[in-house]
């Protein structure tokens, strides 16, 4: 029983401080939001462009916003949910209906 007082007062010296900055945890969030956009992006071409388009181009532009470390990753994200609602109006063209199938 001592043992765990001991050692949840450690934890709990240990957490105070090894905290965040308040700035840090906003750029991780960026980043974040940059990869979370690429891959949505990508998935996007291949199935729900209609929903995951919009979203991976609403996450790049807010990750550019807020200044992510990993730009090249967001504008690749923004071009593939640009390229998700192309395709899906290509393919809507081309079959004369409002969905698109193989």
């Amino acid at each position: 029983m001592h043992l765990t007082a001991v050692r949840t007062k450690d934890t709990a010296a240990r957490g105070q401080d090894t905290a965040a900055p308040a700035g840090r945890t906003g750029m991780r969030d960026a980043n974040g939001m940059a990869v979370a956009s690429f891959v949505l992006g990508l998935l996007g071409l291949l199935v729900l462009n209609v929903v995951l388009g919009p979203i991976a181009i609403v996450l790049a532009a807010v990750a550019l916003w807020r200044g992510t470390s990993r730009r090249g990753r967001a504008l690749l994200g923004l071009g593939l949910g640009v390229a998700d609602l192309v395709l899906l109006v290509t393919f809507m063209q081309l079959d004369h209906t409002v969905s698109w199938s193989f």
